[in-house]
């Protein structure tokens, strides 16, 4: 296989691998401090609410929970607030995603149009070799001539499987 080969398949990998690192972040979200906060404490006036079980603390033990009650409604509308915000912010990397993408790959194909990627053995691709040889076969080594277009297609579909198998197993919380 030869290095432009080689080249491409790892810049189409790094681009792939960006795009399902940002999908996870996106899937998996982030709790701020704030929202910690207020979730010790819904679980600490829970706690108080339930050590106040006896007839004669019964009024206190119902104020703390819906104290608890007011400060979980609180902790939701900053989630809701938080996932707004992420969500604009995510969208934005997507569209800068997309578009290095199609720039990337539109100056791959430009700059091996004229070029053969790799060449590789007939019988390595025996049932499909004419779709990746639009150039046809090499006559001095009698080899196919793989052009960028079927490589990209290649490399893209394998890179993106293989991320969405490795990435959530390198980067789990």
């Amino acid at each position: 296989m030869s290095l432009a080969a080689t080249f491409v398949f790892l810049l189409v990998s790094a681009l792939q691998m960006l795009d399902q690192v940002l999908d996870l972040v996106k899937k998996r979200g982030s709790i701020t401090d704030d929202q910690l906060k207020l979730r010790l404490e819904i679980t600490q006036i829970l706690k108080e609410a339930s050590a106040l079980s006896t007839p004669s603390t019964f009024a206190q033990a119902a104020k703390l929970k819906r104290l608890a009650a007011a400060k979980e409604k609180e902790l939701a509308k900053l989630q809701q607030q938080d996932i707004k915000g992420k969500q604009s912010l995510y969208n934005q990397y997507g569209r800068v995603m997309l578009f290095s993408k199609v720039l990337i790959y539109g100056l791959l194909i430009l700059w091996f149009w004229s070029a053969p990627v790799t060449t590789v053995p007939k019988h390595l691709l025996q049932p499909f070799g004419r779709m990746f040889s639009w150039r046809g076969v090499d006559a001095a080594t009698g080899r196919v001539v793989v052009g960028i277009i079927p490589w990209l297609l290649l490399t893209s579909r394998v890179s993106k499987l293989l991320c969405q198998k490795l990435a959530p197993i390198f980067l789990h919380p």
